[in-house]
C-alpha cells in the first residue's frame, strides 16, 4: 500500500505539478499579444502567422483525451518527465525558429508535449494528498487552471514591450529544466507503474480517429471565421471529416475491449452532466480571456501590458478562495451550491461586462473581472473533484483527460463563436448606425461641420479636402461604436450559456463531495 508524501517533498510536487499546468495553459494565450510582431519578423501577414496558435490548439485536442492511455503504456512517471523535455526543447525551437513552417512545426510538437502536462499534472497532483484532502489539491491545481491563461496577456504584453517576440518561449526554458529536475528527484512512480506493457493493446483505430475527427473539428473552429466559414472549401471538407472521425472514434471506443479513451465513463449521469457543464466554463474562461484584451485595445486604447495587467489583479484577487472552498468540500460540502452561485457570478460579470462603454479605464473594469474570477472558482473546483467522483481509480485518468479536453474543445468553440457572432453584429450595428450619417440630420451635419471647421484651421486645408477628411473621421467612430457595441454584445451571450448550464445544477447529486472522498478512499485501498 503506498504512502502520500509528507513535509517538503509534497510541496515540491505541489509547486512543480501547478508550475507545470500554468506554463501550458500561459502557451494558448501567450502568443496572442505577439502575433503583428511575429508577421513582421517572419515576413508574412498576421492571417498566416495564426497558425502558431492553431497548430499548438490542435496538439493540445489531439494528445489531452490520450494522456491516461499513454500514461498507463510508458508509466506516468516517465510519460510526464518526457512531455516536459519535449515541450521545453519545442519551446527552445520556437524561440530559434528562422521562418513560418518551422515555428508552426514546432508549435505543434510543444502541442503535443504540454498536452500531457495538464492532465498529468493533476492526476500526480491527487496522489500526493490524502483521500480526505484531495479536495484541497484540487482547489490548488483550480488556481492554475485559472492562472495560465489569464498570465498569458500580462506576460506576453510585458515581454513585448521589453523584449523580442522569440522571448515568449525561451522564458519555457529556465521553469521547463527546473520542473524536470524537480519531477526526476520528488515524483515516485505508482507501484506497478509501466509494467503492464505487454499486457496493453493498442486501440490504433481509436488513436486515428480521435486524431482525424478532433483535428478536423479544432481546425474548423480555429480557422473557421479567417477563411469564411462554408464559403471555403477547406472547411467544408474538414467539418465532414470531423463528423465522421468523431462519430468513427465513438463508435469504436465504445466497442473495443481496450478503449485508448474510456468513454463508457460518460454512461454515468453525473459525469456526462459534469462534462456538459465542463464545456460551458471552458467557454466562459477562454472566450472572456479573448474577447476583453480585444475590446480594451481595439475602443479604449489599452497597451498590451495595460491590458494583461487589468485582467491579472482582479485574478490574483479573487484566485485565492480555491483552497478554501477545497477545504469546505473536502469536509463533505455539497458541489451544488457552490456551481450555482459561480453561474449567478459569471452571468453577472457577462451583462455588467456588457455596459461597459469606451471610454472606460482600468479601474471601472475592475469589479467586472473579479466577479468572472469568483464565478469560474466557485464553478471550476466543483468540476475538478466531479471529474472523479463515484468511478473506480482505475477509470480516474480517463475521466480527467476527458473533462480537460471538452473545457479546451468548449474555449475553441467559444472564441469560433465569438468572432462570428462580433462580425454578424459589427454589420448589423454599422447598419443601424450608418443611416444617421446623411445631411437631413441636424445633429450629423453640426457635427461634420465642426471637424471640418477645426481641420481647415489646424491645416489650411481647402473646404473640400477638410470636408473629406471629415467624413473618413465620422467613418471611424462609427466603426469603433458599432465594434463596441458587438463585443458587449459578445458579453451578454457568454451570459446566455450560464443560464442553460443553471438547471444542470440540480441534476447532479447533493452529496457528490462525499462520495469524491469515498472513491479516493477506494483508490487508496486499491493501492
Amino acid at each position: 500500500m503506498s504512502t502520500t508524501p509528507k513535509g517538503f517533498a509534497r510541496a515540491i510536487i505541489v509547486l512543480t505539478t501547478i508550475t507545470a499546468a500554468i506554463m501550458e495553459l500561459l502557451d494558448t494565450s501567450i502568443v496572442n499579444v505577439a502575433l503583428f510582431n511575429m508577421a513582421g519578423s517572419l515576413g508574412v501577414n498576421v492571417e498566416d502567422v495564426a497558425w502558431v496558435i492553431t497548430s499548438y490548439a490542435i496538439a493540445n485536442v489531439i494528445i489531452i483525451p490520450l494522456t491516461g492511455f499513454l500514461g498507463e503504456y510508458f508509466g506516468r512517471k516517465n510519460y510526464y518527465i518526457i512531455s516536459m523535455i519535449i515541450f521545453t526543447i519545442a519551446s527552445y525551437m520556437c524561440g530559434a525558429s528562422s521562418n513560418l513552417p518551422m515555428l508552426v512545426f514546432w508549435r505543434f510538437i510543444q502541442g503535443i508535449g504540454g498536452g500531457a502536462l495538464l492532465s498529468t499534472s493533476q492526476a500526480i497532483l491527487f496522489d500526493a494528498f490524502e483521500p480526505k484532502d484531495r479536495a484541497i489539491a484540487g482547489g490548488l491545481f483550480g488556481m492554475g487552471i485559472v492562472l495560465g491563461p489569464t498570465l498569458g496577456p500580462t506576460l506576453g504584453g510585458y515581454i513585448m514591450d521589453s523584449m523580442s517576440w522569440p522571448w515568449i518561449f525561451y522564458i519555457n526554458l529556465p521553469i521547463g529544466l527546473l520542473a524536470t529536475v524537480l519531477s526526476y528527484n520528488f515524483i515516485d512512480k505508482k507501484e506497478g507503474e509501466g509494467q503492464n506493457k505487454a499486457n496493453i493493446r493498442i486501440d490504433y483505430l481509436g488513436i486515428a480517429t480521435l486524431a482525424i475527427g478532433v483535428a478536423s473539428l479544432q481546425y474548423v473552429l480555429e480557422r473557421g471565421e479567417s477563411e469564411g466559414w462554408y464559403d471555403s472549401r477547406n472547411i467544408q471538407v474538414l467539418t465532414l471529416t470531423a463528423l465522421v472521425g468523431v462519430f468513427w472514434f465513438i463508435y469504436q471506443e465504445l466497442t473495443t475491449a481496450q478503449p485508448a479513451v474510456n468513454l463508457k465513463i460518460l454512461g454515468n449521469r453525473t459525469q456526462a452532466i459534469t462534462n456538459i457543464v465542463a464545456f460551458i466554463v471552458g467557454i466562459g474562461l477562454f472566450t472572456s480571456v479573448y474577447v476583453f484584451p480585444v475590446l480594451v485595445q481595439r475602443i479604449n486604447g489599452f497597451t498590451p501590458l495595460e491590458t494583461g495587467l487589468s485582467i491579472l489583479f482582479p485574478t490574483l484577487v479573487g484566485v485565492f478562495i480555491f483552497p478554501f472552498i477545497g477545504k469546505a468540500m473536502g469536509s463533505g460540502a455539497s458541489p451544488v451550491p457552490f456551481m450555482l452561485v459561480g453561474c449567478v457570478l459569471f452571468f453577472t460579470f457577462g451583462w455588467y461586462g456588457g455596459s461597459m462603454n469606451g471610454f472606460a479605464n482600468r479601474a471601472d473594469f475592475f469589479y467586472v473581472l473579479v466577479l468572472r474570477t469568483f464565478g469560474i472558482a466557485l464553478m471550476q473546483l466543483p468540476l475538478i473533484t466531479q471529474s472523479i467522483a463515484g468511478l473506480s481509480p482505475k477509470d480516474y485518468p480517463s475521466a480527467i483527460a476527458i473533462s480537460n479536453m471538452v473545457r479546451q474543445l468548449g474555449g475553441a468553440f467559444g472564441i469560433a463563436m465569438a468572432n462570428n457572432y462580433v462580425a454578424n453584429q459589427f454589420a448589423q450595428h454599422r447598419a443601424d448606425l450608418v443611416v444617421n450619417m446623411n445631411v437631413t440630420n441636424p445633429a450629423f451635419t453640426e457635427r461634420l461641420n465642426a471637424i471640418t471647421q477645426n481641420i481647415i484651421a489646424k491645416t489650411g486645408a481647402s473646404l473640400e479636402t477638410a470636408t473629406q477628411q471629415a467624413y473618413g473621421i465620422l467613418e471611424m467612430t462609427l466603426n469603433k461604436q458599432a465594434y463596441l457595441l458587438s463585443y458587449l454584445d459578445t458579453f451578454r451571450l457568454i451570459s446566455v450559456f450560464f443560464v442553460i448550464c443553471f438547471p444542470l445544477m440540480f441534476f447532479i447529486p447533493r452529496k457528490k463531495a462525499v462520495d469524491g472522498v469515498e472513491a479516493s478512499k477506494a483508490a487508496a485501498e486499491a493501492h
